[in-house]
């Protein structure tokens, strides 16, 4: 497999905007981790893109999936891409003020969490707190992960910062020194290769314009 290909399947992706946006203006920028698979023949790329939509009234995180050994649906991502991770909404947001936080525990995949934050706060505020104590929570699974790469699909690396291009900028993967190297990365199995030369800027204080729309 050769880097080129790699790279194509992801500006196809961005093209089509199923690549990973962390300033998209529907979600609040939360959190983001980046996963590489591959053995001799295949590879898989996942991005994690955890955001607040105040539209699906839920935090979401959205699996960007690549790769040339996809088991089911196409590169980007499909409607069970999106993982709602709050099951109680109705007793966190205040019902008469949409977008605020109302002083109950957030239950988080069946685990109730108390939040040190206080009623009248802005959910965005609250949910970006969750992180880093809860992050593995709020975070995909490896059966999550594994609904659409092979089980048996050797993880070679995981990142949770990097350098990730601005898409309103118009910069597509291949234009992007940390994706040009994961594609090398993934196509020679050598991980050296990421090498980044950029500062990292998946913190969600990088993407001021996130949930601005």
């Amino acid at each position: 497999m050769l880097s080129a290909e790699i790279l194509d399947q992801l500006d196809a992706a961005a093209e089509d905007f199923r690549f990973p946006d962390l300033g998209h203006g529907y979600y609040y920028a939360v959190d983001a981790r980046l996963h590489a698979y591959r053995d001799a023949h295949r590879w898989a790329l996942i991005v994690e893109a955890l955001g607040y939509s105040p539209r699906a009234g839920n935090l979401i995180d959205v699996l960007h999936v690549f790769g040339n050994c996809l088991t089911t649906g196409q590169p980007g991502f499909g409607n069970e891409d999106f993982l709602s991770r709050i099951d109680n909404w109705d007793e966190i947001e205040d019902v008469d003020e949409p977008e605020i936080y109302c002083g109950n525990p957030i239950e988080v995949r069946g685990r109730r969490i108390a939040v040190a934050a206080e009623p009248g706060e802005e959910l965005i505020d609250v949910f970006r707190r969750l992180v880093p104590e809860h992050r593995e929570l709020l975070l995909a699974d490896d059966v999550e992960l594994r609904r659409r790469i092979p089980a048996d699909l050797p993880e070679i690396m995981r990142l949770d910062r990097w350098h990730h291009p601005d898409l309103v900028q118009d910069t597509l993967p291949s234009g992007s020194t940390t994706f040009r190297q994961l594609a090398d990365v993934l196509a020679t199995g050598d991980v050296s290769r990421y090498a980044p030369d950029l500062p990292p800027n998946t913190h969600w204080s990088h993407w001021p314009e996130s949930g601005t729309l």
